[in-house]
């Protein structure tokens, strides 16, 4: 428990505070002084404290983020997960208020059995809501409903002063459309109040069939926007020549009214829960022991082949899945990231305008394949433009890459991102804070403007004038 007289009785940071932060990806990590607040008073005190001990904070949700982006090297760390209460809910209209350490998983379980379902959900159940929306995170349904931020209503948020304010787009509009996506620069999320989905069912619709290369997956896309709620594409990215860009597209859609005969049996959350086994045998928990001698080149190489040709050979599945199943693939095998050892792993992904993405995603993977540094796990996105300040969303198309780090191949890959971050640039395309962690400044300038960040600047000076909300991911980035 965090005394909230610290400010009179405290003049050094404790030791015990100080813990070992990891990346989600696990490529880097940072020692920081972490604070788990409750309540907005005890909020308050750390803020004080930080000022005392001239201290920079910074904020961490479900500590998803592939990078930097919830790190503070050397200084203050708010854990955010215990600020977790849902505030007020209204089953009627779907409005639900909560504080910012509530879990995506803590959201559809408690509106679920009601009819509704989050709007926008990440592709693991464990990120938070403030996480999400500092970040402005995406899902499989970018293309339809946009990012998390275009379903918040309003938030309430504490100022580096101890200040609470509140914004939506008609109160403190300019804060609202900076702080969504800004990285918790800004201020920090205390309540957040969204607007959920109605949903008919506890199942969705679900197609899977395979595309032979990159220009099929790319008409698949397009033919298949208007016809349905969610398309998530994944890519072989060993593939080449004329089977460059193949894979598998799984394609959703909510059930309409009348369409499932048990909605209330579909609904309830025993029917949605993940199986803790495969096969009702093998716990999942130890997969990752599994996979970890397959992640390699030749190892990878032989799964992705695998997976691509069983597609093939078993032709279009259709099955109606319930909305975990479907959403959550980050959380069928648990601690997955472990099997890439050590050094862990980055997410490299560039968001490229429609008319040029094709192109740019060909020389992309054309370009890992020749420096030898093939990706491991490529998935495949369409997204829609958004009004958020530091937005990474377009009218266009995403493809994340997670790269195995090691020892050896630790700098070529940041070489590897840079050539690709040009390739990115000349395609008018954008990049993703949350997933990111090699950008650097002069990128950031040129996909962002510098009339955009002057802009973020203002609203940073303005509202937190000594500069005490920081992570590493600001500093590399912004300076």
């Amino acid at each position: 428990m965090i005394n909230e007289n610290i400010d009179r009785t405290v003049s050094i940071l404790p030791d015990e505070r100080l813990e070992r932060v990891p990346a989600w990806g696990g490529a880097s990590y940072s020692l920081s002084h972490v604070y788990r607040p409750t309540t907005i008073e005890q909020l308050q005190a750390v803020l004080k404290l930080a000022r005392k001990n001239g201290r920079s904070i910074g904020l961490r949700g479900g500590g998803n983020s592939y990078g930097d982006a919830a790190m503070n090297a050397e200084n203050i760390l708010l854990d955010m997960r215990r600020m977790n209460r849902i505030l007020a809910w209204e089953p009627e209209n779907g409005r639900i208020t909560v504080e910012p350490g509530v879990t995506i998983s803590q959201l559809w379980q408690y509106i679920l059995e009601d009819g509704w379902w989050p709007p926008v959900v990440t592709g693991t159940m464990m990120t938070t809501v403030g996480g999400c929306a500092g970040m402005n995170v995406h899902g499989k349904n970018a293309y339809q409903a946009g990012p998390i931020g275009d379903h918040i209503l309003a938030f309430d948020m504490l100022l580096a002063n101890g200040d609470i304010i509140t914004c939506s787009r008609d109160e403190n509009s300019d804060i609202f459309h900076a702080a969504i996506g800004g990285m918790g620069i800004l201020g920090i999320f205390t309540a957040i109040t969204m607007q959920m989905k109605r949903v008919y069912s506890g199942l969705l619709d679900v197609e899977t069939e395979t595309r032979p290369n990159l220009a099929a997956m790319f008409s698949y896309f397009e033919e298949n926007l208007e016809n349905s709620d969610y398309i998530v594409g994944w890519m072989d990215a060993f593939a080449k020549g004329d089977a460059l860009g193949r894979g598998d597209v799984h394609k959703a859609s909510y059930l309409p009214p009348g369409a499932d005969p048990a909605p209330s049996q579909t609904m309830r959350l025993e029917n949605q829960h993940l199986p803790s086994t495969m096969f009702g045998i093998v716990p999942k928990s130890i997969i990752w022991l599994g996979m970890r001698p397959f992640m390699n080149n030749p190892g990878t190489w032989l799964i992705n082949n695998a997976k691509y040709h069983a597609g093939r050979l078993f032709g279009p599945k259709r099955s109606r899945q319930p909305h975990a199943a479907f959403h959550f693939l980050l959380d069928y095998v648990p601690d997955w990231k472990k099997a890439y050892g050590a050094g862990g792993l980055i997410q490299y992904q560039p968001f490229i305008p429609k008319e040029t993405a094709q192109d740019a995603f060909r020389e992309i993977l054309q370009l890992c394949q020749t420096r030898r540094l093939p990706n491991y796990l490529t998935v495949f996105k369409r997204h829609r433009p958004d009004d958020f300040l530091l937005t990474h969303a377009l009218d266009g198309y995403s493809m994340a890459m997670d790269f195995r780090i090691t020892k050896r191949n630790r700098e070529r890959i940041v070489n590897l991102a840079r050539e690709m971050d040009e390739i990115v640039l000349q395609a008018n395309g954008r990049f993703y804070f949350a997933k990111d962690s090699v950008l650097r400044r002069e990128t950031a300038v040129a996909y962002l403007g510098q009339s955009v960040i002057d802009q973020f600047r203002a609203l940073k000076q303005r509202l937190d004038p000594d500069n005490l909300l920081q992570t590493n991911l600001w500093r590399r980035v912004f300076g």
